[in-house]
């Protein structure tokens, strides 16, 4: 791919929970890691994606223009139940099936900027964002794409707009500092502090996480640093982990964390894309548990915040 070029999965404008002020959120396709709570699991590939509503689909009622249109033959019809072959809708570029669907059942996700587009579309919302706003790049993980990151941050930069990131960190080093360096503001998630457990839950494990974010808190960086843990009951609400987490925060000089509760909202995209849901059994951690861990954190001088009750 053109390092001038990036893909976006959905740019949303007026966004009040990913950073400070109201900012233009930009989500990017790509990310190393699998979590298998993910609400954006459309983004995992840096590739355009086909998302099919079947809530949607109006085929149980005779319409199968998606059928005559694929090139591929990748899509059948029986008894008005639609049948994907995702593995031929995963290397097709014509996608003539979303252009043909009257419904909208079927829906094409990702498109190509380039640097100088991306800056008109963010330019276009500058005056909503009052004193504090500006751009986040979320994802997936804006740093799948880096190179078109970074020309975007920097960009960003030159023109005065503030800069924040929704990140895993998972990258080598050096790219992770070089980055950075155009980013005021950033939310890193760590999903959980046993290694093993991190990499059943997300597919890779955590030790390049936990450097990146002890290089950046102990560097020369001077922006805003918070972590961000999605809580999960029974799974990383433990005693063991939240210690752990303590314990990691206080070494390395990180005094912000934000514990975000599990929630389903993604579970439509997966069906969507075909996949199975792993977390149907799962569950938020109740009030009165969020509330022990906020004052854990708070008693050790960490300051703790639940959900969207931020400062920020």
């Amino acid at each position: 791919m053109d390092s001038t070029q990036g893909l976006i999965f959905d740019i949303q404008s007026h966004s009040i929970h990913d950073g400070p002020g109201t900012r233009t959120t930009v989500f990017m396709s790509g990310c190393k890691l699998s979590c298998q709570w993910c609400a954006n699991p459309e983004s995992w590939q840096a590739q355009e994606k086909m998302l099919y509503s079947e809530v949607r689909c109006t085929a149980k009622h005779g319409c199968d223009r998606c059928v005559e249109s694929c090139p591929r033959q990748a899509i059948t019809l029986a008894d008005g139940v639609l049948t994907l072959e995702r593995t031929h809708c995963e290397i097709c570029k014509d996608l003539t099936c979303i252009k043909a669907c009257p419904a909208k059942a079927l829906k094409q996700c990702g498109n190509y900027y380039t640097v100088d587009a991306l800056l008109r579309r963010l330019q276009h919302d500058q005056d909503f964002w009052g004193l504090e706003g500006g751009v986040t790049f979320s994802g997936g993980d804006p740093f799948v794409q880096h190179p078109f990151l970074e020309d975007s941050a920097r960009r960003c930069h030159d023109l005065g707009i503030h800069t924040a990131i929704e990140t895993t960190a998972y990258i080598r080093e050096a790219i992770f500092l070089r980055v950075m360096r155009h980013i005021d503001f950033a939310f890193i998630d760590i999903k959980h502090l046993d290694p093993q457990i991190h990499r059943h839950y997300t597919g890779v494990d955590n030790a390049l996480i936990l450097r990146n974010i002890t290089a950046l808190a102990q560097g020369e960086w001077s922006g805003r640093l918070v972590l961000r843990v999605p809580i999960i009951a029974g799974i990383n609400d433990t005693d063991d982990n939240m210690h752990a987490l303590a314990r990691f925060m206080e070494s390395v000089g990180i005094y912000e964390i934000n514990l975000l509760p599990f929630h389903r909202l993604g579970e439509s995209k997966w069906q969507q894309l075909g996949k199975a849901y792993p977390g149907r059994e799962w569950r938020p951690p109740e009030e009165a548990r969020l509330n022990e861990l906020e004052t854990f954190f708070t008693q050790r001088q960490l300051a703790c915040y639940l959900g969207s009750d931020t400062p920020f």
